[in-house]
């Protein structure tokens, strides 16, 4: 029985590093700016951490323009 205990806490344990951002270490952190281009005013929105598929996702994203806005994302 403690041995059932053991590998499951093993298991739970490796499984929790393997989907930790700190060890894919490629994570940053990104944030939605939108860009009014008629009288140049800046929203940002909070910064928020994406990690692996997630990342890739967003830096894939184009910028889009619907009138005089523009959306896009900005990662560090």
């Amino acid at each position: 029985m403690i041995r059932k205990l053991l590998f499951g806490a093993a298991f739970l344990f490796v499984a929790w590093a393997a989907t930790s951002c700190e060890a894919l270490s490629d994570c940053k952190f990104c944030k939605m700016v939108i860009t009014d281009s008629s009288n140049g005013d800046v929203n940002e929105g909070g910064e928020t951490e994406y990690c692996g598929v997630e990342l890739i996702v967003i830096e894939a994203k184009t910028p889009t323009t619907t009138g005089t806005l523009t959306t896009k994302w900005q990662c560090r």
